[in-house]
């Protein structure tokens, strides 16, 4: 059974979660867009999986999908790969009236997206989130965007989508590790937000609940986006475990997945949180206990002397100074707003 939830941001629109939904996801699309004409972007995993499903509902309900197909991987989200995708709209003439259908995880939600929001200056498009971290995360909210050498996200645009499919049963088609990125965002989200929804993460044992972790996180995320649309502050709480995370993203290469890294990164701001005194030891624990049991690292992949320069780099710097988000209680986060040096400094009382 699925269920809807409504984003209020400026632009507002429709999340439907519930399984099965893929294949109805042309009769979804008739409500934001009359068919016609329109552009699919996928990358070459997800094309192989999902793509012919959603070719079919979108054929049965009257559309004509163009499909664009990138390299699967973080090291697509890139300038080169974006400019692919606008050259593709280009070259297949769709104009401002048109709608993008971005059709996979978070790079390929970020990158459609960010093509979406330049492409003539601005088109519509949805979000078809395939994994578990898309679905809870990063469709949701309007943030798009690409990668530099530098680091994480650093050129993109807020741009929020016309709608929003996830279909739940796609994510059994997922390699375990893939899923896990999505718990450790799962997981991050409640240790901000929701004491409830930690409990039933904590032993690893939620998998018959999974539409409703799915929906309980889209609502949380909702509710901060519709606060804070464009992240001047509250939506920095979702930030949580990222600030690091990016970091060991960068320092490795990319060889370690963003889920894993934020599991790394949360484990670490609650250490320097208990560390710092702001936070009791027994937060630490339970988070530790928590991602463990989720099959999530918690040790640093790296000396913390290595991670502290990308940080320098992280996209929530503001001149000297570096916004972080921290734990106190389960389900009860702060913002601390540092000078770059006692940011990395309260940092590394975590490693």
């Amino acid at each position: 059974m699925s269920s809807t939830i409504e984003v209020k941001t400026g632009k507002p629109y429709s999340i439907h979660v519930g399984g099965a939904l893929l294949a109805r996801a042309g009769e979804l699309m008739t409500a934001v867009h009359a068919p016609g004409r329109i552009a699919v972007v996928t990358d070459s995993n997800v094309a192989k999986l999902h793509c012919p499903t959603l070719e079919n509902s979108l054929k049965t309900a009257g559309f004509e999908p163009h499909v664009h197909v990138f390299p699967a991987g973080e090291a697509s989200k890139t300038l080169a790969t974006y400019a692919g995708i606008l050259q593709f709209l280009a070259e297949n003439r769709f104009t401002r009236t048109d709608v993008v259908i971005a059709l996979g995880g978070g790079v390929t939600g970020d990158l459609t997206g960010f093509a979406a929001a330049t492409y003539l200056r601005g088109i519509r498009f949805v979000q078809i989130p395939t994994t578990l971290l898309a679905m809870v995360d990063s469709s949701v909210g309007g943030k798009t965007g690409v990668d530099l050498p530098s680091g994480k996200n650093l050129v993109g645009a807020f741009h929020q989508p016309s709608l929003v499919v996830c279909d739940t049963n796609v994510t059994a088609t997922l390699p375990s590790e893939v899923f896990a990125d999505g718990v450790a965002e799962a997981l991050k989200t409640a240790v901000l937000r929701d004491a409830k929804l930690f409990a039933l993460m904590e032993q690893g044992a939620w998998s018959t609940h999974l539409d409703e972790v799915i929906g309980t996180c889209i609502r949380i995320k909702a509710d901060v986006v519709e606060a804070d649309e464009f992240e001047h502050g509250e939506r920095k709480l979702l930030n949580l475990g990222h600030t690091l995370g990016h970091a060991i993203e960068k320092c490795s290469n990319y060889t370690i997945s963003h889920g894993h890294a934020v599991a790394m990164g949360l484990a670490a701001v609650a250490r320097a949180a208990v560390a710092n005194g702001l936070a009791p030891q027994e937060l630490s624990d339970c988070i530790s206990n928590a991602l463990q049991n989720n099959n999530l690292p918690v040790s640093l992949p790296l000396p913390i002397a290595e991670l502290l320069p990308a940080i320098a780099s992280d996209k929530k710097r503001a001149g000297s100074k570096l916004t972080l988000a921290v734990p106190l209680s389960i389900g009860n986060c702060t913002l601390l707003e540092l000078p770059l040096q006692e940011a990395q400094e309260f940092l590394r009382k975590g490693a």
